[in-house]
């Protein structure tokens, strides 16, 4: 699988949890707990194999360069509100109002990646390298999951 199809799908799978969430209520606690725990590895995972493996390979070219530290103050703005909303009780208002923070964070992050960071990757990385990284990421991302689960018993 190709870098672009696996970030893509990770995108797709957050999107997903985003949606579940919103059609939950405030009596659905556990749910909500439950839900927002699944998102947030997912977005810890998929935030490191971008930053240790796809950031890197772009980061080389001078045509990406600055839209990888863009990149980078974006996961950090998500990383700062999963630390806020990992504290709060998934109910009412507070957790509500960080969830929506949180979403347009992330839509914003994913709309910059796939309009700007792909195009602009597709002209300075070879077919190859993409099926090279994309691979790279996969395999990381099974070591991580493991270790993310465990870590969150």
């Amino acid at each position: 699988m190709d870098a672009f199809t696996l970030l893509k799908n990770d995108h797709a799978e957050v999107a997903a949890k985003f949606k579940q969430l919103d059609a939950t209520g405030e009596e659905d606690a556990n749910q909500r707990q439950q839900l927002f725990d699944q998102m947030k590895q997912a977005l810890d995972v998929h935030a490191h194999i971008e930053e240790t493996i796809f950031y890197p390979a772009l980061k080389q070219e001078a045509e990406t360069r600055q839209i990888i530290f863009e990149a980078l103050d974006e996961h950090q703005e998500i990383k700062d509100l999963l630390k806020q909303l990992t504290g709060t009780p998934p109910q009412g208002n507070a957790f509500d109002n960080l969830c929506g923070d949180l979403k347009r964070a992330v839509e914003h992050h994913v709309k910059e990646e796939e309009g700007e960071m792909f195009p602009k990757a597709k002209d300075v990385l070879s077919p190859q390298q993409l099926d090279e990284l994309g691979t790279r990421m996969e395999q990381e991302k099974q070591r991580q999951q493991p270790q993310k689960t465990a870590a969150a018993r």
